[in-house]
């Protein structure tokens, strides 16, 4: 279950965190500067990263009766 909840925190910790170290308008990624770049992949990623939780929460299971 802390597995769940550390899963949640990866694209908060990447998000704004990650600000700090990719905070650079070179080199440009796809036509957008770095940092709009590495916000963009982290919205991305933090609906891959929701996605995962809720399908590895016994909660969301549908029961076979």
């Amino acid at each position: 279950m802390r597995l769940r909840y550390l899963a949640g925190a990866i694209p908060a910790v990447g998000m704004l965190g990650g600000i700090f170290f990719a905070n650079r308008s070179e080199p440009v990624v796809l036509g957008l500067p770095f940092i709009l770049f590495w916000l963009v992949t982290w919205v991305v990623l933090t609906s891959v990263v929701m996605a995962v939780t809720y399908w590895s929460d016994p909660a969301n299971r549908e029961e076979n009766q």
